[in-house]
């Protein structure tokens, strides 16, 4: 079948507006096979990338009986996130989300450097879009074959293998599905569970759910979900500058096209013979040619079908390579231009990774392993006792994260005299509580303070709850008030 042209292509999409002032209809891309460096470097990266996924949740961790085994869990029943040796619970979401703002960062550096490297080498959509084009094209051939096949009337050898293509791809979805349960729930429990129809309803459907996107984003959307539905391809162009490396048509070496071979007695022309086959092995079916566009994702297959037209027509490889557009203007003029990796731009960036780097390693290394939380009572806000001293309730929440069972003391300071209780407890007030606490858990206790403040002229009185582990001797402070009449105690 004959190659599909820009002019025609472009003609085609007009065409397809003006019959539908909405949208364009999408014209179905059919990537060609390529072989060379830059294929071979991606299927590294991909075996790489879902070897990670699949076997992750089967990593096993020891953290002591009683507690989960899995190395990567974000335990949401229990609200616990365990990464290898590093436990981290609610109170702690704010580490997440620094991880999420450095690694947000990171990604803008690697942009301004590298342009859509992420993009065309280890976003999910990229890496499961790559083996569904990769089954695609073991089962129903190459380019032309497949294109050929849907144009064609429909029989039994296209039906086969389009039920066979599909097969598969419902398969690694339905396995994808089931892995990223398995980050959630223990993965050897979870598929037992599932085989034996134990799992909860929550199980199955959510490795459907996942298992139904997958195959519709991996094998229909494709290079739709990167122009259309992506966010990034439309702020990228803020991170990107003449100094960025991107994939590039030398164009003042490949201009004037010209199609035949090149002979010292023919017509002078560029090193570009216009076959197409940087278009036609294209994902997204775009034209390098045409510049950076934002359909792009700077996979640079079309590096490796051109690679392989100049090594037939014996010129020199790389007329499409990785280059920035301040060395490829430099080049056209004749002058060399050095690589600025270090510029303002990525001196910003890195620096602000740095510091967000530094401060949540900072956080993690000092992370206590207590919490306290104290919530005053709203009604009754306070209760005068008959000796005429006030008193005031308070729901206390101790958070022991550490794998033993501990105790601790909580006592109250800016109020003298103050005694406690555990309401429905010991009926006694101390001035000092004991409190034991569970591993690994938060414990919730009801505490009345009762005490005799010196005055009140607000109607409240700022104090501190100290708790202090009995054994190591970590302490926690939280403040708080202590409520009473204004006025309390001025005439006294």
């Amino acid at each position: 079948m004959s190659r599909i042209s820009k002019d025609d292509r472009r003609l085609q999409l007009q065409k397809e507006a003006e019959g539908n002032h909405l949208y364009a209809n999408r014209i179905r891309v059919y990537p060609k096979t390529v072989h060379g460096v830059v294929r071979r470097t991606k299927w590294v990266i991909l075996i790489v990338c879902l070897t990670l996924y699949y076997l992750a949740p089967w990593l096993r961790w020891n953290r002591g009986p009683g507690r989960p085994s899995q190395a990567i869990l974000l335990d949401i029943s229990h609200e616990r996130f365990y990464f290898f040796n590093l436990e981290l619970w609610p109170q702690d979401i704010w580490l997440l989300a620094g991880l999420l703002i450095m690694g947000a960062v990171f990604l803008f550096l690697v942009t301004s450097l590298f342009g859509r490297l992420w993009c065309g080498y280890t976003c999910p959509q990229t890496v499961w879009t790559d083996l569904f084009m990769w089954i695609e094209q073991w089962v129903e051939g190459d380019r032309n074959e497949r294109m050929q096949r849907d144009a064609a009337p429909l029989n039994a050898d296209t039906i086969w293998k389009k039920v066979l293509k599909h097969s598969i791809w419902l398969i690694i979805a339905w396995w994808t599905g089931g892995a990223w349960i398995m980050y959630y729930v223990d993965a050897p429990t979870v598929t037992l569970q599932f085989w034996t129809g134990q799992a909860s309803n929550q199980v199955y459907f959510f490795t459907w759910l996942f298992t139904l996107t997958t195959y519709l984003l991996g094998g229909w959307a494709r290079e739709q979900v990167c122009t259309y539905m992506c966010p990034w391809p439309r702020f990228q162009a803020a991170m990107l500058d003449d100094q960025s490396f991107t994939v590039t048509y030398q164009g003042w070496r490949g201009e004037p096209r010209m199609r035949g071979k090149r002979t010292e007695t023919g017509p002078s022309g560029g090193d570009c013979i216009d076959c197409g086959a940087c278009v036609t092995a294209c994902p997204t079916g775009i034209d390098i040619r045409d510049g950076i566009q934002l359909e792009c994702i700077n996979c640079g297959l079309c590096i490796d079908a051109c690679n392989h037209v100049m090594e037939r027509t014996k010129q020199d490889k790389w007329l499409i390579t990785w280059d920035t557009l301040a060395r490829q203007a430099a080049k056209k003029s004749g002058v060399h231009e050095a690589i600025k990796i270090i510029r303002p731009r990525t001196i910003v960036y890195l620096t602000v990774l740095l510091v967000a780097m530094s401060g949540l390693t900072f956080a993690l290394v000092t992370r206590s392993t207590l919490g306290l939380s104290v919530l005053r009572d709203r009604a009754p806000v306070f209760v005068p006792l008959g000796d005429g001293s006030l008193r005031n309730g308070y729901t206390i929440k101790i958070a022991n994260k550490t794998s033993s069972v501990a105790a601790f003391d909580l006592s109250v300071d800016g109020l003298p005299g103050a005694l406690l209780t555990v309401a429905e407890g010991d009926p006694k007030p101390v001035p000092v509580l004991q409190l034991p606490s569970a591993s690994d858990e938060v414990d919730t206790f009801r505490v009345l303070v009762t005490a005799r403040p010196k005055a009140l002229a607000d109607g409240s009185q700022p104090v501190d709850f100290v708790l202090r582990d009995s054994v190591t001797g970590k302490q926690t402070i939280y403040h708080s008030t202590f409520m009473g009449p204004q006025n309390y105690g001025a005439n006294r």
